[in-house]
């Protein structure tokens, strides 16, 4: 397709007029599904493009992530979606696998109401195997990365001549991380009468370039944010585990200070799980959700309000409209995918000039969700610690103080028991101050009043991974002795990251030769091992491999999860560096005049090298896991294009 010299330029107001999704010409199921999940009024870039894209016209939107452009491009895709037919009709390309999760996810969601469409994700690090059965069943749209939708295609298990529409999501993002060339290449061989959008966060020369030899006549929409969060509020997050939340928001329940509280969750079965899990714990907590009836929620509403309720557990319909004085904090225990959300949900709190906070969760692949609420609010959020086990007696013991003091001015009730008390040590000649203690014991039942130290964690010791059988290598220290249990590095002694965690010296097995960078090293590793910025050290690379400082004391899920890693096609083959042994000093190489043997002078096998295996078990090239980087959320160089038997020939 070619397109005009001067696209349709049209600017969206940050704040447009109030209108329904119904006047933008939606209609049908999507409508009952927007209204299933709360949808009121489009944001400023879905009134402006939900119109052009029903309308039949191709699209440039120029808009930051969290404006709620996926439902811009959702939405009227799935208006026209023709049910009957079963070759993939929209094809939606997107940077990082877990972008591409949320937009199949959206898709899902706003696809609630009608039956039979399948949504397909497809992306590095999934097996073959699920992705070849849903297309052979047939699926309507098909959301994935661009190296593993380059596979499929050199591979004939994808057949887009049927497209319809092509979205490119964060097209940008996408040129980065090295996928110019793929993504022209797809674009090129799908049918030139379909509609294509293309979202972009900026406009470089390559995005102007795409647009103008691949989009028909596209109308340019652009959308000017501002700050959009109130200045009283303190907005702050936390990097945790799914599976810490829990105790993270214990601890921080411990720590701060709050009146009343709203905790936002994704999904209704969880405002009731999470709240039955504060109960337990001894906070005065209650769940809200769509399936709450109405005298209920008032009634719930109404306890928060008088204070007989502390927290609240919500999902965003169920929130929208509530104004209640008290609510001193916002914790977003599941981050919002789209900056509208998170914009309403702390808007909860820090109201009429109020000061407030605002607390989110964010695991270690959300952490791009951060940046997007940065850059769309243009205001940065500070990074927060776990609170530790001090933290929390230093708090046990002030509240424990403050009750004692509180008791002590109720002088009635102090005088009768003064008796009491005297009574005791008269009869059983015990110090008043081991009395005081009994009482404590008593009124503070079998909880323990303060937490016990956190444990150490013993080092690691890499024999651990020897022993789960792959097998002990024989490795030798650098000086030339055995290897010991534990990995000590032995080119720094205990140095430490900037985190503060000791590290160690690893060796992964790609290197010059390869082309790679540290930022590819960073992206896969932190990607697929959950490692922060922090856990990583020096990383130097050489020709044939390349050495990473990180901690010395990696979890076995970790190592696990690295495994199988690759870059640029290879697998990294982590592994402890133990070095080579000294050279003896004559130059000759010994006195036999033979070279000492080195262990890592054989070269690194080559991928191609390796025995075939069964075509659903084959890597992709463009695995998380492997390949292009399309996965790892981290950057990749361009990588050209495979000759395709019989594309040219």
């Amino acid at each position: 397709m070619t397109s005009g010299e001067n696209p349709v330029v049209a600017e969206a107001p940050a704040e447009p007029a109030a209108i329904s999704f119904a006047d933008l010409g939606l209609d049908g199921a999507v409508l009952k599904a927007l209204s299933d999940v709360g949808y009121e009024t489009p944001s400023a870039i879905q009134a402006a493009t939900i119109p052009t894209l029903l309308a039949g016209r191709d699209v440039v939107g120029l808009a930051q992530t969290g404006t709620g452009k996926t439902a811009a491009f959702a939405l009227p895709i799935l208006a026209r979606l023709d049910e009957s037919q079963k070759s993939p009709q929209a094809l939606v390309l997107a940077p990082t696998r877990e972008l591409a999760l949320q937009v199949c996810e959206a898709f899902e969601k706003y696809a609630s109401r009608m039956r039979g469409v399948h949504i397909l994700p497809v992306y590095g690090g999934q097996g073959y195997g699920v992705q070849l059965s849903a297309l052979r069943r047939g699926v309507h749209i098909v959301v994935g990365t661009p190296g593993r939708i380059m596979d499929h295609l050199d591979k004939g298990t994808l057949d887009l001549s049927q497209l319809k529409y092509l979205v490119l999501d964060e097209a940008d993002e996408m040129l980065k991380m090295g996928f110019a060339e793929d993504v022209e290449t797809i674009l090129a061989d799908t049918p030139d009468d379909k509609q294509v959008a293309l979202f972009s966060a900026t406009m470089p020369s390559a995005i102007r370039r795409i647009s103008k030899q691949y989009l028909n006549d596209p109308e340019e929409i652009t959308v000017k944010t501002k700050t959009t969060t109130s200045s009283t509020i303190t907005q702050r997050y936390l990097v945790v585990a799914h599976q810490q939340k829990i105790d993270a928001l214990t601890r921080i329940l411990e720590v701060e200070n709050f009146e009343g509280m709203i905790i936002f969750v994704r999904t209704k079965s969880v405002t009731e799980e999470l709240a039955e899990k504060l109960r337990a714990r001894g906070y005065s907590a209650a769940a809200i959700n769509g399936d709450i009836a109405q005298a209920q929620r008032e009634r719930t509403v109404n306890q928060l309000k008088s204070g007989k309720l502390d927290i609240l557990v919500a999902t965003d319909v169920a929130a929208r409209g509530l104004d209640v004085e008290r609510i001193s904090h916002v914790v977003n225990y599941d981050i919002p995918t789209d900056t509208e959300s998170y914009v309403h949900r702390i808007g909860r709190t820090g109201r009429a000039g109020r000061s407030g906070d605002a607390i989110s969760f964010a695991t270690p692949r959300e952490r791009r969700l951060i940046s997007a609420i940065e850059k769309a609010t243009r205001q940065e959020l500070t990074q927060m610690q776990l609170p530790s086990v001090d933290d929390v007696n230093v708090t046990r013991l002030s509240r424990f103080d403050e009750r004692i003091t509180a008791a002590l001015e109720q002088s009635d009730r102090i005088e009768a028991f003064r008796d009491i008390i005297g009574h005791y040590v008269k009869h059983h000649d015990v110090p008043e101050a081991d009395v005081a203690a009994a009482l404590a014991v008593v009124s503070q039942g079998e909880s323990p009043l303060l937490l016990e130290p956190e444990p150490e964690r013993p080092a690691r010791e890499w024999k651990d991974r020897d022993d789960r059988g792959r097998g002990d290598r024989d490795r030798g220290d650098r000086d030339g002795g055995s290897r010991g249990g534990r990995f000590d590095d032995d080119r720094g002694g205990d140095r430490r990251g900037r985190g503060g965690p000791q590290l160690a010296t690893y060796r992964i097995a790609v290197g010059r030769r390869h082309k790679v960078e540290p930022r590819q090293i960073v992206g896969a590793l932190a990607n697929e091992g959950g490692l922060r910025r922090e856990d990583f050290g020096a990383i130097q690379i050489r020709p044939d491999f390349s050495l990473v400082e990180l901690p010395a004391d990696l979890p076995r899920e970790t190592l696990e999860r690295l495994d199988g890693t690759r870059i640029s096609g290879r697998l990294i083959e982590l592994r402890p560096d133990r070095g080579a042994p000294a050279r003896r000093n004559d130059r000759d190489g010994g006195r036999d005049g033979a070279r000492p043997a080195r262990r890592f002078d054989r070269p690194a096998r080559s991928y191609d090298d390796r025995p075939p295996r069964p075509y659903d078990e084959r890597p992709s090239r463009t695995d998380a896991d492997g390949g292009s980087g399309d996965d790892r959320g981290g950057d990749a160089p361009a990588r050209k294009p495979r000759h395709k038997p019989g594309r040219d020939d």
